[in-house]
């Protein structure tokens, strides 16, 4: 097993490692509760500094071929695969997911989204097109501010900066400052991809401040923003004074859909794998399970059951399946989820907050189970962030319908059945950016995004590039 990258750890400007900062941001990892690493605590200055040199850079790396580019954006992905498990052990080290996760899907799926960009461009995706007497350009937007979260961190980078680097843009991150040492590993490889200086620029910090400052920036012609919801509006209101493009991908609280004819035992065991994945720090989690009132108990029980498997323990033994929150702070706040599900009066089924049987260290929470949960309550309208299901009864499609639509959010969501038509066309009627239909398989060339208020904009595949430009007609 590969060594997490754990030191010192500088911002990017310019091709330049800059690390005099005095104020730090310490790196726990959440199982040990231990310091890894730090990063500097970034100023205004740095981000002015980073929007300085990828204006300077701007002009050539938006006029390098597109062929160039492609090649760029292949030898990105070929790094990334090299340094997968190195990668990997830094996740797991510095925000708990488990290391069999951390390999197959935080530090894969970067190079999988990655490839499939190169892939796109080297077969011909064209930046033009003609309409009647105009000439259509897409034309890149610009100077792009990406902002990104913990809980898939390299993920969520990648799903951002190759796109725009794809479009021929110039950037300036910000990853998350709870999980930001794989960062530092993507500049390298960006470096060693051919990626010119100035042309990606990392400013390490916390987004009260640098992430302000990215925003507000008049140098920054778009924000490319992932996290909660309230940080979201922020973005989009700071955003605003100086009319620059925001594309963001928020909260979600979706809901598998189980309807009378599915296969319940598949259903949920799917559907309960859905929901842990990744401790539940998942924005695309099916959190909300809604079934037949007639099968609400034994759903139940086959949920309690699935979720009894779900072992609790230290990221890095390769047979846990839930590790720590990414921080105290998030443990804390599932907790207080926990408990307020319970004073609401929904019944828990399995883990619940008097659980036990937790690692005494670190920032652990049991896998849970909550059932006869109502659509109003907190617990099946808010993001919790964490492995916990609401298991909702309902009385028919129609109602099934209702309450899957019934949140602020919109980002994901599934629907079971024996009849593949009929889950189609509840799917239709769902108010969200991605279904799946009896458990199908992630798409990484699909768009992503959210509808209501999980964001606006889409990520991955020909949709996340063409985010990041700019459309002009020229008449002849």
């Amino acid at each position: 097993m590969a060594a997490p990258a754990t030191a010192r750890t500088g911002h990017v400007i310019g091709g330049r490692v800059i690390d005099e900062s005095s104020e730090r941001i310490e790196v726990v990892n959440p199982a040990t509760e231990e310091v890894i690493g730090s990063v500097p605590a970034g100023t205004a200055a740095d981000v002015d500094a980073a929007v300085t040199a990828a204006s300077d850079a701007f002009g050539s790396w938006s006029a390098t071929p597109v062929a160039e580019r492609a090649a760029v954006v292949r030898r990105i992905s070929e790094g990334l695969a090299a340094r997968r498990d190195e990668i990997a052990a830094t996740i797991t080290a510095e925000m708990g997911s488990p290391i069999t996760f951390a390999t197959r899907v935080q530090a894969s799926l970067p190079v999988a989204t990655s490839a499939g960009l190169a892939g796109l461009l080297e077969s011909g995706y064209s930046f033009s097109e003609e309409i009647g007497n105009s000439l259509v350009l897409r034309e890149p937007v610009g100077v792009v501010g990406c902002i990104t979260p913990w809980n898939y961190p390299l993920h969520q980078i990648v799903n951002k900066v190759v796109p725009a680097l794809a479009a021929g843009c110039t950037v300036v991150l910000k990853p998350s400052e709870v999980a930001p040492l794989n960062a530092n590993l993507l500049m390298e490889v960006l470096a060693e991809a051919g990626v010119p200086a100035g042309v990606v620029n990392l400013v390490h910090g916390v987004g009260p401040v640098v992430g302000e400052a990215i925003a507000a920036h008049p140098g920054i012609d778009m924000v490319s923003f992932t996290g909660s919801t309230r940080a979201g509006r922020r973005v989009s209101a700071v955003a605003a004074e100086t009319i620059k493009r925001v594309a963001l991908e928020l909260g979600g609280k979706s809901a598998n859909v189980v309807l009378d004819d599915a296969d319940l035992g598949k259903a949920v065991k799917v559907g309960v794998a859905n929901t842990y994945i990744n401790g539940g720090q998942t924005c695309t989690a099916w959190t909300r399970m809604l079934v037949p009132a007639d099968r609400h108990d034994e759903a139940v029980e086959l949920a309690a059951a699935a979720a009894a498997k779900y072992t609790v323990g230290d990221p890095t033994d390769e047979s846990t399946r839930i590790g720590p929150m990414s921080s105290a702070a998030q443990r804390d706040r599932v907790y207080d989820f926990l408990r307020q599900g319970v004073e609401e009066g929904a019944t828990v089924a399995f883990g619940g907050p008097d659980a036990t049987g937790l690692p005494e260290r670190g920032a652990f929470v049991p896998p849970t189970v909550f059932a006869g949960v109502r659509p109003g309550m907190t617990i099946a309208q808010e993001e919790i962030f964490g492995p916990v299901l609401s298991i909702l009864p309902y009385a028919d499609e129609e109602e099934a319908v209702r309450i899957a639509n019934s949140t602020i959010y919109g980002l994901a969501g599934a629907v079971f059945a024996a009849d593949t038509d009929r889950a189609v066309e509840v799917a239709k009627r769902m108010r969200t950016g991605q279904v799946d239909v009896n458990g199908g398989a992630f798409n990484p060339m699909a768009p992503f995004g959210g509808y209501k208020q999980s964001g606006n904009g889409r990520e991955l595949g020909k949709f996340g590039l063409e985010e990041f430009t700019e459309l002009k007609a020229i008449q002849r």
